[in-house]
């Protein structure tokens, strides 16, 4: 059994939704007509749709016109099922109780900060479900007889939203089952990025933005499956993003501890926990180009090490470095932290980069103003607290000196950490050229 997963930029339009279709069609296509395992396929929210429904969770800040957004959200996706099936009126009735739910949905929830985490999961869980009505509506036009699974009854998880942990036992039982009831289905079709708690009244939960890749790792570790293939509008795992780079190289293998150290530091071709359900397996990983599907790409696996060996450049944006000082005339120590991490941990904030001091403790977070302008609020409390805003964190792996001058390119640095392999760098971005 074999694994695909699709992002949204694979899945943006019509003409993108048919060349994914046929993707589709000529793996399962290549199979014995009489084959016993269909081809399981984990598909994101459609083009910028997980941004769009961000802004209508009640407590966003932003001040965008809610009414203008739904009224986007649902044009943009009846247009797509109009362009790939004209007379399918099946499809679009099911988006319009689809769309009808999420008002309704809206319509109940408190904007309050203590309540926005789980508001998200519940509101940004829809471009999901959106997406894949339509997309497994096409795939059967097509002659594709396709599965429509429940990504909420599959991967079991905790309450904790946003982030949410998995309960793996309660996965692997949901899992095995739904194979149970394939019943000839040559595709079964999925949502990634969600997830649902075991409650008797279950809620949505999210896995961390970008988690469709971390859902087809956890349905590939839990089914056993010969492989994964994530397809992307990159040619394969890049050694830096080709927006700040023209010269790019492709990397054709690499180490699975490379990969997760990689996306543990915002490498964004991969969800940071998606490599190490398919380490304990063994299960490669392997990343190609919905554009040029027949191209080799890359693959993540059980190798010695990274081919080509070349440095690696990671960059984070729009991030905030907050200094936390004691009011007193304490040192910062383990009861600072512990009250520092529980808020963060609370919020459900992701520290990008630490570093402590005797006086102070240094955390560098992506910018999210509905959280970290509670976070602040609730340091502020305790401590004293210092943050500046719009900065851009920068790894370098196998560096050199010459090649951190060359990044830096006279920034004041205002933060630096360097260990054997890894050099981290916090400055202000430079524009793109």
């Amino acid at each position: 059994m074999k694994v695909f997963k699709f992002g949204g930029a694979s899945v943006n339009s019509a003409d993108a939704v048919r060349n994914m279709a046929q993707i589709v069609q000529s793996e399962v296509g290549e199979r014995r007509s009489d084959f016993q395992q269909p081809l399981v396929v984990v598909v994101s929210a459609m083009g910028k749709t997980t941004n769009l429904l961000e802004k209508l969770v009640p407590g966003a800040s932003g001040g965008a016109d809610a009414v203008a957004l739904r009224r986007q959200l649902e044009d943009y996706h009846r247009q797509i099922a109009r362009d790939l099936m004209p007379e399918n009126d099946a499809v679009q009735g099911r988006l319009e109780g689809m769309l009808a739910s999420l008002d309704a949905l809206c319509a109940t929830l408190a904007p309050s900060a203590e309540c926005y985490n789980r508001n998200y999961d519940q509101v940004v869980s829809y471009g999901e479900l959106l997406s894949t009505t339509i997309i497994a509506a096409y795939l059967e036009a097509r002659g594709l007889a396709t599965l429509w699974a429940d990504a909420r009854q599959l991967i079991i998880t905790d309450a904790h939203h946003r982030d949410a942990h998995i309960d793996w036992s309660a996965t692997q039982h949901a899992v095995r089952r739904l194979l149970g009831s394939v019943d000839g289905h040559r595709v079964v079709l999925t949502q990634g990025f969600i997830g649902g708690t075991a409650d008797a009244a279950p809620l949505t939960t999210t896995l961390g933005r970008e988690g469709s890749d971390y859902s087809a790792a956890i349905l590939a570790h839990c089914l056993d499956a010969e492989s994964v293939t994530i397809w992307k509008d990159v040619p394969g795992f890049l050694n830096a993003d080709p927006k700040y780079f023209h010269d790019t190289v492709k990397i054709s293998q690499i180490p699975y501890n490379e990969a997760i150290e990689l996306a543990y530091y915002g490498a964004s071709v991969i969800h940071p926990k998606t490599v190490k359900p398919l380490q304990n397996k063994g299960i490669p990983l392997y990343i190609r180009s919905f554009v040029t599907p027949d191209a080799a790409g890359s693959a993540i696996g059980d190798y010695a090490t990274i081919c080509p060996e070349t440095p690696l450049y990671i960059f984070r944006n729009d991030q905030i470095l907050l200094s936390i000082f004691p009011r007193d005339y304490s040192f910062i120590a383990e009861d600072n932290l512990q009250v520092i991490f529980g808020i963060l941990n609370e919020l459900g904030i992701r520290v990008n980069l630490m570093q402590n001091t005797a006086l102070s403790f240094s955390i560098c977070v992506d910018n999210q103003p509905q959280l970290v302008g509670h976070l602040i609020e609730r340091l502020q409390h305790l401590f004293r607290v210092r943050y500046n805003e719009g900065l851009q964190l920068v790894t370098i792996r196998y560096y050199t000196q010459e090649i951190i001058d060359r990044i830096v390119a006279g920034r004041p640095v205002l933060l630096e950490q360097r260990s054997r392999t890894t050099e981290q760098l916090i400055v202000h971005p430079l524009p793109l050229s």
